[in-house]
């Protein structure tokens, strides 16, 4: 009995000693366990500040990214802004341009209008209507091209809005995605409660970059177009005005000159007429003292003839022809050759007469003539260019 109680407790023994030792060995490997996850914990936790360490780094670099871009855009849009301004301002001057044709225009149409009023014999092609023909086709010249600026600029100004937009689109992208980005640095693992999740679709850092660079290059395009344009229209503008102001000044030349030869044809003519007119009177006066001459003439042959018929009255042996009657005879032929050269001087005084009337008419009426045109040059063309002014534009 001693030898089989032995023998049970040595078995006892046995067993304790190999529970004994997988407690200790299940104790030591939970105890590397936990240490293992101790340290796991500890890389973790390490692994995870690091790695967020670096988020909120490439998050600040991401937003550092957007401010460069955003102060690109925002500059670029301030220029875009300006040159839009600018060009508003530029298209209404040529607009202003462009009305101002209109009554320098309407005054050019009624001078050749007017000038078409002048008698037939007036109604030349002459310088000043050459003068006129080209200062209408200056100005409608300078309006067509005018017109055609303001179409250009109005396309310009349309494309640099486009510009604009496509910034201020941009800009707006890059405030919310730095809005974002400056929220996602600021978050915390208790801020993810109240993210509402949102999916867009996914572009690489070189196509972010991209668009951005595409916008500023687009709005670089158009203010460079708008520089050009710019300076065209400002060259076109000071050259139309200049054009029109020449042309204008030669027209007015013209009016001047014209005037000026009318005035002395007119002169000449009246001067002439002055003459006529004293020519006639002096005419007059002669072909009255002819008829005196004429009358007196004849009143001495009627008293030759008298002495002659008396005279034949004598006794036949007195009626000789002695020097007396010879006399007598001689003054008869005399006197009535005198009377008929008299008469014959009469008759071409009043012919004379008739044709300086014809003159007197005649110049009446080219005076007449030269004063109507010249009051249609001096007063009503003049009327009607005197208030306009070409001004720069």
């Amino acid at each position: 009995g001693n030898v089989t109680t032995l023998g049970t407790n040595s078995t006892v023994s046995h067993v304790n000693s190999n529970q004994y030792m997988n407690i200790e060995v299940m104790r030591n490997h939970s105890e590397l366990f936990r240490a293992e996850c101790m340290r796991l914990i500890s890389e973790a936790d390490k692994s995870c500040k690091r790695l967020q360490n670096n988020d909120n780094k490439q998050l600040d670099q991401r937003v550092r990214d957007i401010q460069f871009l955003k102060k690109e855009l925002e500059l670029k849009l301030e220029e875009i802004i300006l040159d839009i301004d600018v060009l508003i301002a530029l298209q209404s001057r040529v607009e202003k341009a462009l009305e101002a044709c209109k009554d320098p225009l309407r005054v050019t149409v009624l001078c050749l209008e007017e000038r078409m009023k002048r008698l037939p014999s007036e109604r030349l092609h002459d310088e000043v209507d050459r003068e006129l023909l080209k200062e209408r086709e200056a100005i409608e010249g300078v309006a067509s091209l005018l017109q055609r600026v303001i179409e250009q600029t109005t396309e310009q100004i349309r494309l640099n809005r486009s510009a604009k937009y496509q910034l201020e689109k941009d800009l707006k992208e890059k405030y919310e995605a730095q809005c974002i980005d400056n929220f996602c640095a600021s978050m915390t693992t208790h801020s993810i409660e109240n993210l509402q999740h949102a999916y867009a679709w996914m572009v690489t850092p070189k196509q972010w970059e991209n668009i951005s660079d595409i916008n500023i290059a687009k709005a670089e395009q158009q203010k460079n177009n708008s520089l050009s344009l710019r300076a065209l229209v400002e060259a076109l503008l000071e050259q139309t005005s200049a054009d029109m102001q020449k042309q204008f000044q030669a027209t007015t030349a013209a009016f001047q000159q014209n005037v000026q030869e009318i005035k002395s044809a007119k002169s000449q003519m009246e001067d002439q007429l002055a003459k006529i007119l004293l020519e006639f009177a002096s005419q007059q006066r002669i072909s009255g003292d002819l008829q005196v001459a004429v009358t007196e003439n004849e009143h001495a042959l009627g008293l030759a003839q008298a002495r002659l018929a008396l005279r034949r009255q004598r006794p036949a042996k007195e009626q000789c022809h002695d020097p007396a009657q010879s006399r007598l005879l001689a003054e008869v032929q005399q006197l009535a050759f005198q009377i008929s050269k008299l008469r014959e001087a009469v008759a071409q005084s009043e012919k004379e007469q008739r044709a300086l009337v014809r003159c007197q008419l005649e110049l009446q009426k080219n005076i007449e003539i030269k004063a109507n045109s010249l009051y249609i040059d001096e007063v009503i063309c003049a009327q009607h260019r005197e208030p306009i002014i070409i001004h720069n534009f």
